[in-house]
C-alpha cells in the first residue's frame, strides 16, 4: 500500500504545472470534448507508465543493492532539482479537426509528451524501489487527479493552486525520498 500512495502522491504534485497537465489544459480548450480527453489520457498514461514501471523493476535485476541504492538517491535528489524549474508549452493549435479524433489524437500527443518527462522518470525510480504493479497503478492515480481536474475546469483550477508552492513541496518530497534512500541502512 505504501507503494501506490507514495506513488499517487508524488506523481498528483509532480504532474502539477507539468508540460502534459498543460497539454490537457490545451486540448480541452481546443476540443471542448472533456471525455475522451480523460479517456486519452488515462490510456496512454498506463501504456507509458507501465513501460516505465517494467525499466524501473528491470533495472534492480541489472543493478546490485548498493549501487542501486545510490542510484536511486541521487535520482531523487536529481528530480527534487528539476521538480523547481516550470514546464512551458507553446500552443500550437490549429484550428484543423484532429485526423485521428478527440481520442485518439489525446492518447498520442500525451504518451509522446510523457516520454522522458518527469512523471515518467519518477516511475522508473518508484518502480525500482517498490513493487511496480503498485506503484504504475499509483501514478497512473495521480496523473488523472491532476489532469483530469484541469480538463473539466480548464483554468480556473491552475489559478487556485499556486503551482510555484506546489513544486517547492514536491522538490522537498523528492529530496526527502533521495535522502532516505542514501541514509545507512542498518
Amino acid at each position: 500500500m505504501e507503494a501506490f500512495l507514495v506513488s499517487t502522491g508524488i506523481v498528483a504534485l509532480a504532474e502539477m504545472g507539468d508540460k502534459t497537465q498543460l497539454l490537457a489544459l490545451i486540448l480541452a480548450a481546443r476540443f471542448r470534448k472533456p471525455w475522451p480527453i480523460v479517456a486519452g489520457i488515462f490510456v496512454a498514461t498506463i501504456a507509458n507508465h507501465t513501460l516505465a514501471g517494467a525499466v524501473g523493476a528491470w533495472v534492480t535485476t541489472v543493478l546490485g543493492p548498493d549501487v542501486l541504492r545510490w542510484v536511486l538517491g541521487g535520482s531523487f535528489i536529481a528530480m527534487a532539482g528539476w521538480m523547481l524549474i516550470p514546464d512551458t508549452m507553446e500552443d500550437a493549435a490549429s484550428d484543423d479537426a484532429p485526423r485521428l479524433g478527440v481520442f485518439g489524437t489525446t492518447l498520442v500527443a500525451f504518451f509522446l509528451a510523457e516520454m522522458g518527462d518527469k512523471t515518467q522518470i519518477a516511475t522508473v525510480m518508484l518502480a525500482a524501489k517498490f513493487n511496480p504493479y503498485w506503484v504504475v497503478a499509483g501514478t497512473t492515480l495521480g496523473m488523472m487527479l491532476a489532469d483530469a481536474p484541469v480538463v473539466w475546469l480548464g483554468d480556473k483550477i491552475t489559478k487556485l493552486v499556486p503551482i510555484r508552492v506546489v513544486h517547492i513541496v514536491s522538490a522537498l518530497v523528492f529530496a526527502t525520498l533521495g535522502v532516505a534512500a542514501l541514509w545507512p541502512q542498518s
